[in-house]
């Protein structure tokens, strides 16, 4: 009995072996695939910004676009957003932390500034050093 697991045992991951580059190479084909959609113009029939493939978890019919109720644009805030807050902050206190960022700013819940922070960084409004961050000019 334990001749006939092990050799079994052995016979699957022997396969296993054998179809890992294969899989690799789906999930590669479906990474580009999904990086490519929407290049070189849209499908016919398809209204603009629409996505051909909902997401999991969606209803059918529902896109990753986001549509507003009535058709009307949302006012901005009146004190600017959390990311122009910041950013003010951190060019008033140049190698800033979060979190004494948050205290600055009198956030409570600081794992927000650092969604805000990495999102400036990736804008090129800030510039990272260690912990801290620094305004670009």
């Amino acid at each position: 009995m334990a001749d006939f697991l092990t050799e079994h045992r052995n016979a699957l991951e022997k396969r296993l072996k054998e179809l890992r580059p294969l899989y690799d190479e789906y999930l590669n084909l479906e990474r580009v695939k999904d990086a490519l959609q929407g290049v070189g113009g849209r499908r016919p029939g398809r209204p603009r910004g629409s996505t051909t493939r909902r997401r999991p978890g969606r209803p059918r019919g529902a896109t990753t676009r986001r549509r507003s109720t009535n058709g009307r644009r949302r006012r901005g805030r009146r004190g600017g957003t959390r990311a122009e807050q910041a950013l003010k902050v951190v060019r008033d206190n140049p190698g800033i932390t979060v979190t004494e960022l948050a205290s600055k700013m009198n956030i409570k819940q600081k794992n927000y500034l650092y969604r805000v922070m990495n999102q400036l960084h990736a804008d090129g409004a800030v510039t990272k050093r260690g912990r801290g961050y620094t305004a670009k000019k």
